[in-house]
């Protein structure tokens, strides 16, 4: 099924259009999460442009930070020859989760269970009276 709705979609990988688009274009790299990156030409300021083909369906949140900056020309070099080096304390990007069942749910929501921790003694109700 793939085949065939890949010339005609676009939310779930890159179309037929786009990769005719990005021949000549030059591949600089990929990222641990499998999206290729791609630059050439120019855009009307003179910069390189920029591409992300992404591995999967098509979602901005699922572009590491390192890949983010040079998309965004932020850092000219690619993130693994002008990036800094990873922090131990660095926690690995995760994409946005919201509408999955990994989503955060605080305490409360109806698909946690419904219940929070009661109010504290400073909570005073609205009275039409006082």
């Amino acid at each position: 099924m793939g085949i065939n709705i890949n010339p005609f979609t676009w939310w779930n990988g890159a179309s037929w259009g786009t990769m005719l688009g990005l021949r000549g274009k030059k591949r600089v790299g990929e990222d641990s999460l499998g999206n290729v990156y791609y630059e050439g030409g120019k855009d009307t300021a003179g910069n390189p442009r920029r591409w992300v083909i992404y591995k999967g369906s098509n979602d901005a949140s699922r572009v590491p930070p390192e890949w983010f900056s040079w998309l965004h020309h932020h850092i000219e070099g690619t993130p693994d020859e002008s990036g800094p080096p990873q922090r131990s304390w660095e926690k690995p990007a995760v994409p946005n989760m919201t509408g999955t069942a990994l989503a955060y749910r605080p305490p409360g929501a109806l698909e946690a269970g419904g219940h929070r921790v009661r109010a504290t003694g400073d909570y005073e109700a609205w009275n039409p009276d006082a």
